[in-house]
């Protein structure tokens, strides 16, 4: 896994998140239907999950093996904390 490609996918699509939240924005400013703003905020939304699956993706291999070497306990914390931020995202998601 080349995880500097990753962070750069999910940086691209954050990026593109931060235009389309601008953009919506500008809809609300500029008195866009309800129906419209809506739709683009579904859209923001879904951008979100995507971004937050590719992060799970990327990272998760990562963060594990930093602790391949560490002791049972912080192994086990980091676990806890692992699925603790993925319950979260769940329930978010």
């Amino acid at each position: 896994m080349d995880i500097e490609k990753e962070k750069q996918d999910v940086l691209l699509r954050l990026k593109k998140i931060e235009g389309q939240v601008r953009g919506l924005q500008k809809m609300v400013e500029g008195e866009a239907t309800c129906a419209d703003i809506l739709t683009q905020v579904s859209a923001v939304t879904a951008a979100m999950k995507k971004a937050g699956m590719a992060i799970v993706q990327a990272y998760m291999e990562e963060c594990f093996n930093k602790t391949k070497e560490a002791s049972a306990a912080k192994r086990a914390e980091t676990m806890k904390n692992f699925q603790e931020a993925i319950s979260r995202f769940i329930d978010w998601a």
